[in-house]
């Protein structure tokens, strides 16, 4: 018996103690891997899947690259008009942040009481500076500045008056403050005209609005195209395999198994384009950014064009998957029903 025993600890098997005991824990590793086992399989095929969608592409080259060709001048074009409106609006908003009130003041007016105005104008809230210009100043500037030098030599005497000019505080250059800001000070003694040059850029942040309006209704419009697109290339790709469709069908395979790799063709094709339309944008703001430069330069300012930024390439790339995945269903869903064994 107890050599029996020891046997049964040794080598021959484990004791019938010791074979309760590992029981629950085999159970609980069989459980895992039978779990697994069919996630492992799900993921193995869709890699599978994938890499053969990806080669079979790739064994048409050019229509392969026509058709990334035609997505990334689709999307690179709202793309490119979206960075260009963003630039144009980062203007603007540094426009309204330099923006000035220009306060003349009556011809009575002597430099004395102009500077007492002045020193009131400074004491009001939503004023950062008030600068003070005298006439004479103001005439020289403007002699240096216009040309007309031998011309207002024939002056009697000097026709512009002492000028104040009103920074408003940070927190007081919208469009709105800086009217209510002018008002007011039209309403002092000694002030004959009040200058809030404002409309301009009314008129640029109009403009602006109407561009972003068509911006997003061309975006619209050319991702319908982009879905078009991918939608018809995957019903040839879809009527090139129908035997293969009919085969796999008859041996018991559901939709979404044939619909699997055509889903994953439409991905490729839409990260292709995608890659050619960040590609396009950056080609396009390196040819016109040096002239834009050097325009905005002649205009006193810094205006320049960036190129896309990395994250928003990233969305670009989202985008142009999102764009490829959902023409390809749609291309799928409604032609595989039109197949179907007899």
């Amino acid at each position: 018996m107890a050599s029996e025993r020891r046997v049964s600890r040794t080598g021959k098997g484990p004791a019938p103690g010791e074979r309760r005991a590992q029981q629950p824990g085999a159970r609980g590793a069989g459980a895992l891997r039978s779990w697994r086992d069919p996630l492992d399989s799900y993921l193995a095929h869709h890699r599978k899947t994938a890499g053969e969608s990806g080669r079979r592409m790739l064994q048409s080259p050019l229509s392969s690259l026509m058709t990334w060709l035609v997505m990334g001048i689709a999307m690179a074009l709202p793309v490119c008009l979206m960075l260009l409106l963003g630039s144009l609006q980062s203007v603007a908003q540094g426009w309204e942040d330099a923006a000035r009130i220009n306060v003349y003041l009556a011809e009575g007016v002597d430099e004395s009481a102009a500077g007492e105005l002045r020193r009131e104008l400074a004491l009001r809230d939503g004023i950062e500076t008030v600068l003070f210009i005298p006439r004479d100043q103001a005439l020289a500037e403007f002699r240096a500045s216009s040309g007309l030098g031998n011309a207002l030599d024939y002056l009697d005497q000097n026709p512009l008056p002492h000028t104040l000019v009103v920074t408003p505080a940070a927190t007081y250059r919208s469009q709105d403050d800086l009217s209510r800001l002018g008002t007011s000070i039209r309403g002092i003694d000694g002030v004959d005209q009040v200058q809030v040059d404002l409309q301009w850029l009314q008129r640029l942040n109009t403009i602006a609005d109407i561009l972003q309006r068509g911006v997003t209704a061309l975006s619209l419009l050319l991702a319908a195209a982009v879905i078009l697109v991918i939608g018809n290339t995957i019903r040839l790709a879809i009527e090139s395999r129908r035997d293969e469709i009919l085969i796999v069908k008859l041996v018991g395979g559901t939709d979404a198994f044939v619909r699997r790799p055509f889903l994953y063709t439409g991905v490729w094709y839409g990260l292709g384009g995608a890659l050619v339309a960040w590609w396009l944008v950056e080609i396009a703001f390196w040819w016109v950014g040096g002239p834009v430069e050097q325009l905005g330069a002649l205009y006193g300012g810094g205006f320049s064009l960036q190129g896309l930024p990395f994250g928003s390439g990233l969305l670009l790339l989202l985008v142009g998957v999102g764009l490829g995945w959902l023409g390809s269903w749609v291309a799928v869903k409604r032609h595989l029903k039109a197949i179907e064994p007899t």
